[in-house]
């Protein structure tokens, strides 16, 4: 995994290039826009248990033969199973906002994770959908300005919003 000042370096000499202006100004926009970020991963991590729990319970409210028995998530071993990899997912993603990349959360997280599913008889799509419960209730505890460094928070949102949009897509 490179984080974003590596990523343009390994690509710059790769090419045997210089650096260029317009690369210069994504990574100097990314560090004035540090502390944004640095308090979303904080309040997305200090409220990881709620989001996850929240989610799971509006999944399973909207999806109740996940829970009834012989659905994938019926047992208390397959519950815990489903939080777990909630968890799991909500924590890469947080680390791809902290780096600003991606690459982490594809790499380490979701390569390989829709065959799992598949392999598990996992539904791909409830799995999703439980997903993008995470993003609405993370993207709202990031979103909060109560606290945190004010300014124009717009494209910090959508790009942890593309994050669980990538992991959603990932599964379904």
């Amino acid at each position: 995994m490179l984080d974003a000042f590596a990523k343009v370096v390994s690509q710059a000499d790769s090419r045997g290039a210089y650096i260029s202006a317009s690369q210069i100004d994504a990574l100097s926009a990314m560090v004035a826009d540090g502390n944004k970020r640095l308090d979303s991963v904080n309040r997305i991590t200090s409220n990881s248990s709620a989001i996850v729990a929240n989610a799971a319970r509006a999944l399973f409210a909207e999806q109740p033969a996940l829970i009834a028995p012989g659905g994938n998530a019926y047992t208390s071993r397959r519950m815990a199973a489903c939080l777990r990899d909630m968890e799991i997912v909500l924590r890469y993603v947080t680390y791809a906002i902290y780096s600003g990349d991606a690459s982490i959360l594809e790499d380490r997280c979701l390569n390989g994770l829709r065959e799992t599913y598949l392999a598990l008889g996992t539904p791909g799509a409830s799995v999703a959908v439980g997903i993008s419960k995470m993003k609405d209730a993370a993207i709202a505890i990031a979103n909060d300005t109560n606290g945190v460094t004010r300014g124009d928070c717009s494209a910090l949102m959508s790009e942890i919003g593309s994050y669980f949009d990538k992991a959603a897509a990932a599964v379904a």
